[in-house]
């Protein structure tokens, strides 16, 4: 099962969306991309010296005859082939709602105002503006629950992240007494939750090679060109299907979750043509298809064109972080959701003292670029949650939260671009069925029992984990356990890793030039321009 690079003409799915109405309303589901008024060249990639040249996984993938690299081109806002807007919005101050800088009080009712009047008063988007000065959104006066944005095409814009300050000062209460179920700051979500009969479209009835771009199904009736679809596997527990999951490994009866609910996988797509009862998708599948398992192809309900921009969040969680103490270490300061977004974007911002950062959940298409986290260390860093084609560059956890960034659930196709991961800590990988990781020429600490999950949740990442040019600046000198407790990941590919640490052989699907960096020097750079004809 080969995984193709056959590019895709991109321009008659850009004119289907931009076909589409703009509106806040459920009765249109589909809102089109936000306008971008040009195209910029990305920055150049800072990249080790003296990269050994003919990189033979590169060569293979190139030449379109290579299985081992999944292709992570897609990943971003736009799926990468576009800059991220310059939103030019109607701005709504939240200083006209009665907000007031510095004085130390509540902003969070101004700030609401604002949301709601820049949600009611334009069509077409909104800018909601934090001038300079700190603003309070959640003390102890305020109630335990998130602030939440829930349009099109709202864009939470600051001064600059030096100078425009979201504070929370008093901590969110868990909800049910577990340890990380507590109340974020601020919400970007779709709020109208439709249950899976709801939203189940048609059957798959046909296998499907990992990477290709075509699916059968019973009926096309629902399906139209540019419209979000999610590829989805409930739950296949036959045997055979968990062993291939995990092969060459056995199947440990520490993994209960795996052998009771079975083999999940949840990818959000875009229909690019549909001919009969053939819908042929713009993004290749990551995971091969057996209709015998229960595949099915659901409508998805989201969020466009949100972001955020030039911004610091700070908390207040000064205590030295202890995993799993409660609900205020594990989950108390946390700040930012996206939850069912699509084609938005987190950047140029911020992140002091809290004990989660963002998570991007149940969403595609997200960029998140140039963050950083910083102050007190607390549980998490940056997240690409049950989400698809999630761009995270350029983001540096310098606080050493105890879980950097990375991924969780049914995460897939996600890609952590020159990222900086804490010293003490390493990449997340969270259990739950994590599938088609990329770590391109990220560097930092790699240290075991960091990736995070309940064990019996397991493993921490299934196949598709590729490491490009990662620099271990610190963590394991010899052998790093990839296939033992609370460290198991299925078969990673990796190439150019510079750093003390050693990989067995035998637990990997690939493992080149070991201690020497490769060409290309930034794997998904190198698909993307190749897919683009760059």
């Amino acid at each position: 099962m080969k995984r193709k690079t056959t590019s895709f003409a991109v321009i008659p799915l850009l004119a289907a969306l931009a076909a589409a109405a703009w509106s806040c309303a459920d009765s249109h589901p589909e809102a089109p991309l936000p306008p971008t008024p040009g195209e910029e060249e990305q920055n150049p990639p800072t990249a080790p010296s003296e990269p050994v040249k003919g990189c033979g996984l590169w060569n293979d993938f190139a030449a379109g005859r290579s299985e081992m690299l999944p292709d992570f081109s897609y990943a971003g806002y736009a799926w990468g082939e576009k800059t991220l807007p310059e939103a030019d919005y109607p701005v709504f101050n939240i200083c006209d709602y009665g907000a007031v800088a510095d004085d130390g009080k509540s902003d969070r009712r101004a700030f609401e105002a604002a949301v709601k009047a820049a949600i009611d008063g334009s069509r077409n988007g909104a800018v909601v503006y934090v001038p300079a000065g700190r603003f309070e959104l959640h003390d102890a006066s305020d109630p335990n629950t998130p602030i939440i944005i829930d349009c099109d095409n709202i864009v939470l814009r600051g001064a600059g992240r030096e100078r425009s300050v979201l504070a929370m000062s008093a901590p969110g209460e868990a909800l049910d007494g577990s340890l990380w179920n507590t109340p974020e700051l601020l919400s970007f979500r779709y709020v109208r939750s439709r249950d899976d009969e709801q939203t189940r479209l048609t059957e798959i009835t046909s296998p499907a090679s990992c990477g290709s771009r075509d699916i059968e199904v019973a009926s096309a009736s629902g399906l139209s060109v540019g419209q979000r679809v999610l590829v989805r596997l409930a739950g296949d527990r036959r045997p055979e299907t968990v062993a291939a999951e995990l092969a060459p490994h056995p199947v440990d009866p520490e993994f209960s979750n795996l052998a009771a609910e079975g083999v999940k996988v949840a990818e959000y797509h875009t229909v690019m043509r549909v001919n009969g009862t053939r819908a042929t998708l713009y993004e290749p599948l990551g995971h091969e298809i057996d209709p015998r398992g229960g595949w099915t192809l659901h409508a998805v309900f989201d969020r466009r064109g949100c972001g955020v921009e030039d911004l610091s969040f700070e908390g207040a969680f000064t205590e030295p972080f202890s995993h799993h103490k409660d609900a205020l270490h594990d989950s108390g300061w946390r700040i930012l959701t996206f939850l069912r977004q699509a084609h938005g974007w987190v950047r140029r911002c911020s992140f002091a003292n809290v004990s989660e950062a963002l998570s991007v959940m149940l969403s595609c298409n997200i960029t998140v670029d140039d963050c950083s986290i910083e102050g007190n260390a607390g549980h998490s860093a940056i997240r690409s949650q049950a989400s698809t084609n999630i761009l995270i560059r350029d983001v540096a956890d310098r606080s050493g939260q105890y879980h950097s960034v990375g991924v969780s659930k049914t995460a897939s196709h996600t890609v952590l671009l020159r990222c900086e991961i804490g010293a003490s800590s390493s990449f997340e990988s969270h259990c739950s069925q994590p599938r088609n990781t990329l770590l391109d020429q990220c560097r930092g600490g790699l240290n075991p029992d960091h990736a995070g999950g309940d064990a019996a949740l397991g493993p921490n990442h299934l196949r598709g984990l590729v490491l490009w040019n990662y620099t271990q600046e610190s963590g394991t000198a010899g052998e790093f356990p990839l296939w033992k407790r609370n460290n198991r990941f299925v078969m990673p590919v990796i190439a150019g890793f510079v750093g003390t640490a050693t990989f067995n052989p035998s637990e990997t699907s690939a493992l080149e030039s070991l201690g020497t960096p490769v060409e290309p020097r930034s794997l998904y750079e190198a698909q993307l321009k190749l897919r683009l004809g760059r």
